[in-house]
């Protein structure tokens, strides 16, 4: 192990003697690794649109395990494959492979679309023919009564009625489930971006107004998931700084997905950075770059670029957005980089103890916690002491409500400060009944129950996100 301790002859880690009393401290070294955490990580693009990309080649055993990092599972598909006739659902599409990824303790995403440039109707033609009103267009060209391709009005009443049944449906299933990382508001626009530029070509003051009642309606049906929204509902190349749309989104609480990113070669990268800087304080940042393949071909991929778009955006997620073998094996050195600053990386950086305690008497802990990550870890956590017996038996589990992650403070790559602090715990209080012996340490993040939760980027796991820092004597 990467720890730095004295050892004594009984296996006691003394590195101070404090008042006559022997003292373990430990300063971890951050290992390096790749974390899958709540509220973090790798998307994997199973469906991106045409069901076949790309997910398509896995084996159903194949959840991207092996992919450092790939927390979620990203499933975008058109309403038309989800709802084929009204009120007949295929929940199969989704949850198959949600539930691959959930197995082995990952989540999963969504977007439901209703404008595609490859299906001629995205919105199920039951909704057309249920008397809702749209246009055909082609693409790139506009409106076209001949068009290959239809959108409703995405503010006719008959297709806003049909689609809160459907949202509602899906809002029973998936609303307030714990293995749901987030919903896009994907609704409105070619393929939900939220802009119809190369589709009908709305004006965009038009949309203004509409894209206000696709947020509401989500807002409303989903009050307990993560909601988010593509930056280009406020124009795909907008940099002027006045973000309406956007502005009205985020006080409600949905935050920001960037569709994408390396689409164009330098400059132009990206556009909408300073978005983010509305969100990343309170909001996880999401990030979509461009199809690796057609990025390559426009000669827009830079895997710099890849990792100074996630220091911008203070994002929290990136997407795997090609087949992902094919993406890992081109592109391991970056991903590996952006692993240890996507989202958040809490650190231990040291902890020191009594080297011997008296049982159901206070003794202070000192030990200092980092956040090396580029986000803030949104849904906080608390550190934890636990004591365990030589079988492996939880003797005390011992937490600081005082210390919430979510506090520490992010900074440039290895520049994140350390917050210091002393706890005070008390193994043995009353009860459970607790013999005098030498016990194993172990350090973790997690409820305020005491429950892990969280990853850290340390030796010593002990299979369920506690770490082993060393041993006490309780007499």
């Amino acid at each position: 192990m990467k720890w730095r301790w004295l050892l004594a002859a009984a296996c006691v880690c003394v590195s101070a003697w404090v008042r006559g009393q022997a003292r373990v401290t430990v300063r971890p070294e951050d290992d390096g690794r790749a974390l899958v955490n709540p509220g973090m990580g790798w998307t994997m693009h199973f469906y991106s649109n045409m069901p076949g990309n790309y997910g398509s080649r896995l084996e159903p055993s194949d959840a991207l395990a092996w992919f450092p990092g790939c927390s979620v599972v990203y499933l975008r598909v058109p309403w038309a494959y989800v709802e084929p006739e009204e009120g007949v659902f295929n929940w199969a599409l989704l949850d198959t492979p949600a539930q691959r990824w959930i197995a082995r303790g990952g989540q999963v995403a969504f977007r439901i679309t209703c404008s595609e440039s490859w299906l001629r109707y995205a919105t199920p033609e039951w909704v057309k023919a249920a008397g809702a009103k749209g246009v055909y267009w082609d693409y790139g060209r506009g409106v076209s009564e001949q068009g290959a391709f239809w959108d409703p009005d995405f503010v006719d009443p008959v297709f806003l009625a049909k689609l809160e049944n459907f949202l509602k449906a899906m809002a029973a299933r998936y609303d307030g489930n714990p293995d749901v990382a987030f919903i896009d508001i994907g609704s409105y626009g070619l393929w939900g971006e939220g802009h119809t530029v190369a589709s009908s070509r709305l004006p965009q003051k038009r949309m203004d107004e509409e894209v206000r009642r696709h947020i509401d309606l989500h807002v409303r049906l989903f009050p307990r998931t993560l909601l988010c929204i593509s930056d280009d509902v406020s124009g795909p190349e907008n940099c002027s700084g006045e973000y309406p749309l956007l502005d009205y989104a985020r006080e409600r609480g949905v935050t920001l997905r960037d569709d994408s990113i390396l689409v164009q070669p330098p400059p132009n990268s990206w556009f909408h950075a300073d978005q983010a800087a509305r969100y990343w304080p309170k909001l996880p940042v999401i990030l979509e770059h461009e199809h690796y393949g057609s990025s390559l071909h426009c000669k827009a991929w830079d895997p710099e670029l890849l990792l100074k778009s996630v220091e911008e955006y203070r994002a929290s997620y990136m997407s795997v957005h090609w087949w992902p073998q094919e993406f890992l094996e081109k592109n391991r050195e970056v991903v590996d980089r952006i692993n240890r600053r996507l989202g958040y990386r809490i650190q231990l950086r040291e902890i020191s103890f009594a080297a011997e305690a008296k049982a159901g008497e206070w003794f202070g802990v000192s030990w200092a916690w980092a956040n090396a990550g580029v986000a803030p870890c949104y849904g906080g956590g608390f550190p934890a002491l636990t004591l365990k017996d030589d079988k492996g038996g939880l003797v005390a589990v011992l937490v600081d409500e005082g210390l919430d992650v979510r506090e520490l403070p992010t900074g440039a790559p290895g520049a994140a400060a350390a917050v210091a602090r002393t706890s005070r715990f008390r193994a043995g209080h009353v009860a459970p009944a607790t013999r005098p012996g030498t016990y194993e340490v172990f350090v973790s993040v997690g409820r305020r129950d005491g429950k892990p939760v969280l990853a850290l980027p340390m030796d010593g796991d002990d299979g369920a996100r506690r770490y082993s820092v060393g041993r006490i004597t309780l007499r």
